[in-house]
């Protein structure tokens, strides 16, 4: 499994105008090639959406993606405090 891993620092004022994750979840798991989960996770210091792939071409993939540019980060971009954070991991 591959992990991409995208750390959103948003005020909690904000949050729940952040909520694009529900609004993006089946649609991320139905059409981007190789994906397999997608979870939302908050702290109180940020918001961590960990996507689940089956390779890391498929992780860097989605980073270019129209639902990603389009849909995800400009629905997004108002609330950032600073710019996300994003990582690809591979299980060991």
């Amino acid at each position: 499994m591959v992990y991409l891993q995208i750390t959103l620092r948003i005020a909690p004022v904000n949050r729940a105008a952040a909520a694009v994750y529900e609004k993006y979840k089946a649609i991320f798991l139905s059409s981007i090639t190789g994906a397999k989960t997608k979870e939302l996770l908050v702290r109180d210091e940020d918001v961590q959406v960990m996507h689940g792939f089956d390779s890391v071409e498929n992780a860097s993939a989605y980073l270019q993606s129209a639902l990603f540019t389009t849909d995800v980060v400009v629905a997004l971009q108002p609330l950032l405090g600073a710019a996300p954070d994003v990582r690809i991991y591979q299980a060991a």
